[in-house]
């Protein structure tokens, strides 16, 4: 028998976004002045307070095995935390944390799925939703929306989607890339349709924290009984409190579900880190000013990268209201030329910004967005306003 890759492996597709980070940080290594517009981290330093909690938990040696769920204090924290802040009631039995939101999500997919099982995704949606369905047995199952629907599906769009295979919905709210921020009637009809054909709903809500220009954050589960009942909500401490490489993210949900994907995460990866789980107690349960600052510097730079990007001729985008990402559709200038060379695609539009402009972004068709390219603006104004001037300079060359 020949020696081979699997075809689970063999068949995903590398994160686009960590491969454009590796190629940014070579053009810096070569002396180049990048600016990168592509990373979904905070530019922030993680709190001071959380990172005290971790330098604690290590001096008084609590750096052994945890249990595979999380420690009990975390749990606790949590369950405080959803119930004060977003008015959702969970025992420290329904939930679990996880080495990343990423890791915890992927989780939750093996705990539902049969192969074959089929997994709604309104696109555009993050890049590692398809692949990660996919790697659960699943079969992803993509809900098309566009600009002038504000990249929100219809419920007819949904509805239209469903089959008898139908096993769950991911939704993303505020969304990466688009920034789209779900009203609570586009949540109404998901919840509707989910207890009309009785599947479940994972919920993506990473970056609740971060809403924008009058907008709130409704998290689906507090809705009704109903959609408590059916819904997998996943978030962490990376974008609200700066904490990308400390790997943490979380779970809360029906006691069943967690309860599997404890088994499953028990022989996958054991427990997070001990040491991060100590800082995320002091993250939940010490003073949020860090957050709303941290809000408020992103929604500033959001208003700025929007003036901006307004003065680039063929630049168009849905108004963002929360995370910090702007899809920008530049469709209209595909088939220009660049010095010769006619620009076919987003992906070889944001392969000569790089290469030219020395500016990073990441191509919209991995997000299912073909004709966009997602500009992050998790950097200081001074650099955001210096990387938009740049993308001008290079789109005022098109030809």
């Amino acid at each position: 028998m020949a020696l081979t890759i699997s075809s689970v492996c063999k068949n995903i597709t590398p994160s686009t976004t960590l491969r454009l980070n590796a190629l940014v940080n070579e053009k810096k290594q070569q002396g180049l002045d990048v600016i990168s517009l592509a990373a979904g981290e905070p530019d922030f330093a993680t709190p001071s307070h959380i990172c005290l909690a971790g330098k604690h938990a290590i001096d008084t040696g609590k750096t052994k095995y945890t249990a595979s769920s999380g420690i009990p204090e975390l749990r606790r924290a949590l369950s405080d935390f959803l119930l004060a802040h977003r008015g959702l009631r969970y025992k420290p039995g329904q939930l679990i944390v996880g080495t990343g939101a990423k890791q915890v999500l992927l989780g939750a997919l093996q705990a539902i799925l049969e192969p074959g099982d089929e997994v709604l995704l309104p696109a555009p949606c993050w890049l590692s939703y398809p692949e990660m369905v996919r790697m659960a047995g699943g079969v992803p199952v993509i809900v098309h929306t566009d600009m002038a629907q504000g990249y929100l599906p219809t419920p007819a769009q949904l509805a239209q989607a469903v089959t008898a295979r139908t096993r769950a919905i991911i939704l993303n709210t505020p969304n990466n890339p688009t920034g789209v921020v779900w009203g609570e009637q586009a949540l109404r009809a998901v919840a509707d349709l989910a207890q009309a054909h009785d599947f479940y709903i994972i919920s993506d809500e990473i970056y609740e924290s971060l809403v924008y220009a009058g907008e709130r954050h409704i998290p689906i589960a507090g809705l009704n009984e109903d959609a408590y009942s059916r819904t997998i909500t996943v978030s962490g401490f990376s974008k609200a409190y700066a904490m990308t490489g400390w790997r943490l993210g979380y779970a809360a949900g029906p006691k069943a579900v967690i309860q599997a994907m404890d088994a499953y995460q028990s022989h996958a990866t054991g427990n997070p880190n001990s040491i991060g789980q100590y800082a995320a107690v002091a993250a939940m349960t010490g003073d949020q000013s860090c957050v709303e600052e941290m809000r408020q510097a992103f929604e500033r730079r959001c208003a700025l990268m929007l003036s901006l990007l307004d003065e680039i001729p063929g630049v168009r985008y849905a108004k963002p209201h929360g995370a910090f990402y702007v899809l920008a559709d530049i469709s209209r200038l595909l088939g220009k030329r660049y010095r010769g060379e006619v620009i076919d695609s987003d992906g070889r539009f944001a392969e000569l910004l790089l290469e030219h402009a020395l500016v990073s972004a990441v191509p919209g068709e991995p997000f299912i967005a073909p004709g966009c390219l997602r500009f992050s603006y998790a950097i200081n104004e001074e650099r955001l306003a210096e990387a938009v001037r740049r993308i001008k300079t290079f789109v005022e060359e098109l030809i």
